[in-house]
């Protein structure tokens, strides 16, 4: 359980006891800002980010003199930017660590300790904030030395409220409008067109031989490029690493894996321990069509073999594997999002297999689309460096 005022009191004493190294103990007033890259000195920032690290220890230091003066409002609207800033992020910076998000802890877990379970997870509560403390004060990234009994205790099965996700495209685009509109209140204050009059002084009195004119013939539209020939190498498969997997929170089939980063929800959930899934390397189809399962939208697709089942058989039943892959044909780029209504994937899932030495293949016999071309029938998948992807011991096993 989080002490009253947050591990050993401070976040100088915390920073002490983790980065010994960094942070001298006869320190009184260290330089949080440039305690970063020395921290974390095998991650790299830019200027950018450091301003950002030093605003967001700007905004710790408005929340610290809040909580102390106890004004209720500005708590709330720092903890509703800090909980919508995380939404889509891991850490401050994005994915990157920083000296911020250990201020941020030291100073946040102590209210996290007191809040109610609706206050975490609920409707209205701040799910987002509650998941980085967790991720703060377990991650080998930051190795912060908290025992056990400080550490805040955090129920990732307890959630209330699943919130719908927060597309980065549109929170961008919403945070673009808000500026624009502050820069030009008059602009934002027209009135929207009314279809069918045109537009505010614009002149309508002309003639209608006008609107009859001819229009000139349109140029031919140059021939459309011979197609390449369909291959796998446009299914985008990427070496991914789960920072974090739960259960979902309405399916007990599913995994949710990488809040964050990238949300997974894979159909694992009965078949691989979800001990198991913690922390490991796997393979995700990353162009596939987002969509939403049971509340929450997934952003790829975890690959696993098993083994081959009858027509009309169950193909949950297990068992599977996860394994680190790459595709071996190598001719082209990834489409950045597979036509779910042209069966890209469908089309070439049947050939990803497994072979007598649990090696993972393409078998171009099962793929019709690549008949006739001068590629060999069987190609093994490989990562980058050339290693032959396996599995651990599915023999002549499906891939999906």
């Amino acid at each position: 359980m989080a002490t009253a005022a947050a591990p050993d009191s401070s976040l100088l004493s915390l920073l002490y006891r983790s980065y010994p190294n960094v942070i001298s103990p006869d320190a009184t007033e260290p330089d949080y800002l440039h305690a970063t890259p020395k921290i974390f000195s095998q991650t790299s920032y830019g200027e950018a980010e450091e301003a950002d690290v030093k605003q967001w220890l700007n905004t710790v230091t408005g929340l610290k003199n809040a909580l102390a003066q106890d004004e209720k409002p500005v708590i709330e609207s720092i903890l509703a930017q800090l909980n919508t800033h995380l939404a889509t992020r891991t850490t401050l910076l994005g994915a990157k660590p920083s000296v911020a998000d250990v201020a941020i802890y030291a100073l946040v877990a102590p209210l996290v300790e007191k809040w109610s379970p609706e206050e975490r997870t609920g409707e209205k509560g701040y799910h987002h904030i509650v998941r980085h403390i967790d991720f703060i004060q377990n991650s080998k990234v930051f190795s912060l030395q908290i025992p056990e009994e400080e550490k805040v205790i955090i129920d990732v099965d307890d959630v209330r409220f699943v919130p719908k996700p927060i597309d980065p495209k549109e929170e961008k685009e919403r945070k673009k409008r808000e500026k624009a509109n502050a820069q030009n209140p008059e602009a934002a204050a027209e009135k929207p067109l009314v279809v069918g009059q045109g537009k505010p002084g614009k002149d309508q009195s002309k003639p209608a031989e006008a609107a009859a004119k001819e229009k000139a013939p349109k140029a031919p539209k140059p021939a459309p490029a011979p197609a390449a020939p369909p291959s796998p190498s446009i299914i985008d498969l990427r070496v991914g690493h789960i920072l974090r997997a739960i259960n979902h929170p309405n399916a007990d089939s599913l995994f949710e894996t990488g809040k964050t980063v990238r949300t997974v929800c894979s159909g694992l959930n009965g078949l691989v321990p979800l001990e198991e899934m913690q922390g490991r390397k796997i393979v995700a189809v990353c162009n596939l069509k987002p969509v939403t399962m049971r509340g929450i939208k997934s952003a790829a697709m975890v690959l696993a073999a098993s083994p081959r089942v009858p027509e009309g058989g169950d193909a949950h039943a297990g068992p599977v594997e996860l394994r680190i892959t790459f595709q071996g044909w190598s001719e082209g780029e990834p489409e950045k999002q597979l036509n779910p209504k042209k069966k890209v994937w469908e089309t070439f899932q049947p050939g990803f297999t497994t072979n007598g030495d649990l090696e993972v293949c393409f078998d171009s016999s099962a793929v019709p689309a690549v008949a006739g071309q001068d590629k060999p029938a069987i190609g093994k998948l490989a990562t980058a460096s050339g290693v032959i992807c396996t599995v651990k011991s599915l023999k002549d096993a499906t891939v999906r």
